[in-house]
């Protein structure tokens, strides 16, 4: 992989070891599993979980005789994914057999594709610490899984289960633009959120339906690449990072004891908190790719490319930017609100023909506290964007106050209803007669006459006498009026 031009290391990133600065240098394979009902040779099915060896036809153990035939779906989902990562489509593109033996690896090889893969060159925009920095996409291309070895099931034995083998990858080669832990966390989760976005992909990452292969490299900062270590399928952002911070220590004590790194295969113990060596790393020439004699090259129409873009959904990016331009959201609120698709659908539910920026604070501190806190998702919450927008209505006219709009977003969570019919039910209206708001707040005033004499020496405790007359009317009066009254009541 070749260093990408438009990289400038921040001198933040340098690791600082006993003999001066080191940057890391870090390029991911990322495996993302095809969001489709089956194979990408065969029609079983792709579905997780099963019991062991359950969704494997002819073709995915290999059986004499059967042959491959390819899933134009997975193709579709590889292509939607491509333009999404503003990567070259490929018109034509071939399939190899990459040859290596493992247990969980029936036919002996795994079909993929090499030198012509379907998605070329593309980019990915991340933000670390407030810096935009963009990573280059090598390729994108198409491959079928392999099977799950099973070693705990037999003190004496392994198992197999093919459930897995055959289902669809692709698999996103960035190039070396990476030099922290931090930037390669935040290029993980913007590739997830996108193809999450797309559909392409569920992100999964508990279920190995999205893994990443990491190389880590060590070097003087602006000096030549060093040798790279190969961290296998890890399948959690949060061991992500500390993979990366545990081999890139490793790899400077090595050197600066006067060692060399040799490149190898490596695998993350999450236990230990280390990584521990696997074998040694294999060149593309170990795997003696060839083109695949059971399948022809993949010939792909301009328009039907065309047409896939063309009904491409609206991406993370661009939604952040509509967000504060169209709702006056600040750049935190919009990345926070379009996080996941569900979530961005949601809150233009309920700023639909409202004030954005209140909507935006209902949805996020409120609703999305609360789901949150008890381990819900957008998509089960107990408010609905349309009881959610109603409450923002009645804070907008008047109706409620904020305090009252709290207490009514705790009874619909917990007994459902339209807000509407509930303040009318139990009387949640605020006070906003000026004759029952200025009763409450004389009875305060003269209740309080050493306050009074305080409030004008220091005129920050008007706050206290707001908050006594509110508590006075049960939250009812209207804040605003409270405040105005008080004003003119106390000379201010």
């Amino acid at each position: 992989m070749m260093e990408s031009a438009k990289r400038v290391a921040e001198k933040k990133d340098w690791i600082k070891g006993a003999s001066g600065d080191w940057e890391i240098v870090i390029g991911m394979e990322v495996h993302a599993q095809v969001l489709a009902r089956s194979k990408l040779f065969s029609g079983a099915s792709a579905e997780f979980g099963g019991e062991p060896n359950d969704h494997v036809s002819l073709v995915d153990a290999a059986m004499p005789g059967m042959l491959p035939v390819i899933n134009s779906f997975c193709v579709e989902q590889a292509v939607r994914t491509g333009l999404g990562l503003k990567a070259q489509i490929n018109r034509r593109s071939v399939f190899d057999r990459k040859n290596y033996f493992y247990p969980d690896l029936p036919q002996g090889y795994q079909i993929s594709q090499y030198k012509q893969p379907v998605v070329g060159e593309g980019q990915v925009h991340v933000d670390v610490e407030g810096r935009a920095v963009e990573v280059g996409i090598e390729r994108l291309h198409l491959e079928q899984d392999a099977g799950k070895s099973l070693h705990d099931q037999h003190p004496n034995m392994s198992f197999v289960d093919l459930n897995r083998s055959g289902c669809a990858l692709m698999e996103i080669v960035s190039k070396p633009d990476m030099r922290s832990a931090e930037e390669a966390k935040a290029y993980v989760t913007k590739l997830r959120q996108i193809m999450r976005y797309l559909g392409t992909c569920d992100g999964n990452m508990e279920q190995g339906s999205l893994r990443a292969d990491i190389n880590v490299s060590v070097r003087r900062p602006g000096a030549e690449f060093g040798t790279r270590c190969e961290i296998k399928n890890v399948n959690s952002i949060r061991f992500m990072g500390q993979a990366i911070d545990y081999e890139a220590r490793r790899q400077i004590g090595i050197l600066e004891d006067g060692g060399s790194i040799a490149q190898e295969t490596r695998l993350f113990d999450a236990r230990k908190g280390e990584t521990r060596s696997m074998r040694s790393k294999e060149e593309a020439h170990d795997y003696r790719y060839f083109p695949d004699p059971d399948l022809l090259p993949l010939e792909l129409e301009e328009n039907w490319i065309a047409g896939i873009k063309a009904a491409l959904p609206e991406l993370p990016d661009e939604k952040i930017a509509r967000f504060m331009k169209d709702y006056g959201l600040t750049a935190y609120d919009a990345q926070v609100l379009s996080a996941e698709r569900a979530s961005a659908d949601f809150f233009e539910q309920v700023a639909r023909g409202r004030d954005g920026k209140t909507a935006a604070n209902w949805v996020i501190n409120e609703l999305f506290g609360r789901l949150n806190k008890e381990g819900k998702g957008v998509d089960t919450t107990p408010v609905s964007a349309a009881q959610l927008g109603e409450i923002v209505d009645l804070i907008a006219g008047g109706t409620i106050s904020g305090k009252i709009a709290k207490d009514l977003f705790e009874i619909v969570w917990t007994e459902g209803g339209s807000p509407a019919a509930i303040v009318e039910a139990r009387g949640l209206k605020q006070v906003t007669d000026t004759g029952a708001i200025e009763k409450a707040v004389m009875e305060i005033i003269a209740a309080n006459p050493d306050k009074v004499e305080q409030v004008k020496v220091k005129p920050t405790m008007l706050g206290w006498f707001v908050g006594q007359v509110m508590k006075s009317t049960g939250g009812k009066a209207n804040p605003q009026a409270v405040s105005d009254l008080l004003k003119v009541k106390l000379g201010f």
